[in-house]
């Protein structure tokens, strides 16, 4: 990887070092892929993005690598229902960039919703309030996919 992406990508390098985990180029790679990205990929689409830049990757290592950056929240695994695990960013430079899923269940397409309006903002607000009382748990995060049908399918 050249010395100035490596530069621009280094805002994850502390949440290695942080968990005693190394930065391998191949680890470096897949995150590079994943930020470069507006798609949801698998490990298939990742692993064929990968192996063009270092041929000597094999998919086992993206699927051990993934489950590394996941369990390490530098990632997100998702299942969108089409039986095959994708992945995304948990946060780019700037930060946390949070979403919810629209998945249309037809043609598997993905639309990520990020335009909240202030009272949806209040109720997630609520709502996270509410079940952190009721069960006495810290809510961190949350994940919110809506499924059902696109524009284009629901005219079909």
């Amino acid at each position: 990887m050249p010395r100035g992406e490596c530069r621009r990508q280094g805002w994850w390098h502390g949440k290695f070092r942080g968990c005693g985990y190394r930065i391998t180029s191949g680890r470096e790679v897949i995150l590079d892929v994943l930020s470069k990205s507006s798609q949801h990929l698998s490990a298939e689409d990742i692993y064929m993005k990968v192996h063009t830049r270092y041929p000597n990757i094999g998919l086992t290592t993206i699927y051990r690598t993934l489950d590394v950056l996941s369990s390490l929240g530098l990632i997100f695994k998702f299942d969108f229902g089409d039986g095959r695990a994708r992945y995304e960013l948990a946060e780019g430079p700037k930060g946390v960039h949070h979403h919810h899923h629209l998945i249309c269940t037809r043609c598997n397409r993905i639309i990520d919703y990020t335009d909240f309006i202030d009272e949806e903002v209040e109720l997630l607000n609520q709502t996270e309030k509410g079940l952190s009382r009721k069960y006495d748990f810290k809510i961190t995060n949350h994940l919110i996919q809506f499924y059902g049908l696109c524009s284009n399918c629901a005219k079909k």
